[in-house]
């Protein structure tokens, strides 16, 4: 493999600015969601909430070295930075910075009950994430239409990373509420259900339309095999996010013109949940079927190997939702099976993607490739 920086890539901080790509942060996506499932894991083990923490603040230490790298690339290195709103693939990344922050958001609220500041903190945060998902969802779409050159038979689950960001903070937005007064509560809730519209039926469209891909294009390239586990992001966080959203309607929409059907929301969340859970399954074992398919010819380690994490794990957290609304313990033990692997999973693809980081050999921007072979030509 071609090794973009001789050396470790810390010891080359212009060099590492200048090549990092916002797919760094599925790392935060993946650390975040497994720290939030091990603190609903049913069964309790020595460390747990230690570990929890600890995987916390790492996972916010490390947002914010990538946060930095990332403005301070748009900052001193925009020349080198636009060439990415042009990629087919890097664009879609973007969308990968608000999901990275809504765990930690999450986080903020839920897990620090003796910092009566945080639940405010947090909101605040959130509406920032809002502005980043809204922004996502719509520059790089318009990307797609004006400027990128697509085709059927080279889509990938990567299409979905700019429009899930807005039903990730949608599921957050039910979550934080019930740590919120009620005008507050109201505001995110209504703004959640708006954000879940925004989201949902458009990732159905381009599941849809993945679907006919396969059929018709067969499998993706070896490099781009794990997205189709992407397929269970936008599935598991709008079942989550009616779950959440549910929770809060009854008491958020009190003395609102909706109060008549707040009592609703949480019955209805929970049919609609299990609607997509089901939809998600499918695509569960489809991408599990397939990536056993691939991995016989190989499947190179990239950091789209991350998208064996949040997706799944997002997944998981409706699954555990689902367990408490339904009283069935199955959804239960299956969610905590599939996070006994899933924090196995997240070792492995940590390890060799801070080994990558490093080392160098992770560290690249195929926008700026593309570029300079467009020069040379």
């Amino acid at each position: 493999m071609h090794r973009f920086l001789p050396l470790q890539a810390l010891a080359h901080p212009r060099e590492l600015i200048r090549q990092f790509t916002p797919n760094w942060f599925t790392l935060n996506m993946g650390t975040g969601i497994v720290f939030t499932l091990l603190a609903q894991f049913p069964l309790d083990f020595p460390g747990r909430m230690l570990l929890v923490h600890v995987l916390f603040w790492a996972d916010a230490a490390i947002f914010i070295f990538f946060f930095t790298l990332f403005t301070t690339r748009w900052i001193f290195f925009r020349h080198y930075a636009l060439p990415l709103l042009r990629h087919p693939v890097q664009s879609m990344f973007l969308g990968a910075l608000p999901m990275a922050l809504i765990p930690l958001i999450n986080g903020l609220a839920t897990m620090f009950p003796q910092w009566p500041w945080a639940p405010q903190a947090a909101v605040q945060l959130w509406w920032l994430d809002v502005a980043l998902s809204l922004a996502v969802g719509w520059l790089v779409p318009l990307m797609m239409f004006c400027a990128q050159e697509h085709g059927l038979d080279r889509m990938t689950g990567v299409w979905l990373l700019p429009i899930v960001p807005a039903e990730v903070a949608a599921s957050s937005a039910g979550l934080l509420a019930n740590h919120l007064p009620l005008p507050q509560a109201r505001d995110l809730v209504v703004a959640g259900y708006a954000l879940w519209g925004m989201s949902v039926p458009l990732a159905l469209g381009i599941l849809t339309l993945l679907y006919f891909r396969l059929a018709v294009h067969k499998l993706p390239p070896q490099e781009m095999a794990v997205s189709t586990w992407l397929t269970l992001g936008p599935l598991g966080t709008g079942a989550l996010a009616l779950q959440t959203l549910g929770v809060a309607a009854e008491r958020a929409l009190v003395g609102t013109p909706l109060a008549p059907l707040a009592s609703l929301a949480e019955p209805l969340g929970v049919v609609g949940a299990l609607v997509l859970w089901g939809f998600g399954l499918w695509w569960l074992l489809t991408a599990a079927l397939l990536t056993a398919v691939q991995a016989r010819r190989g499947l190179p380690f990239n950091l789209g190997w991350w998208g064996f994490t949040f997706p799944v794990g997002v997944f998981i957290a409706a699954t555990y939702g689902l367990g408490v609304h339904t009283g069935l313990r199955a959804f239960t033990v299956f969610a905590a099976a599939l996070t006994s692997a899933l924090l196995g999973i997240w070792l492995v693809v940590a390890a060799r993607s801070l080994h990558g980081l490093w080392h160098g050999h992770l560290v690249h921007a195929p926008c700026l490739a593309d570029r300079s072979a467009a020069v040379a030509l």
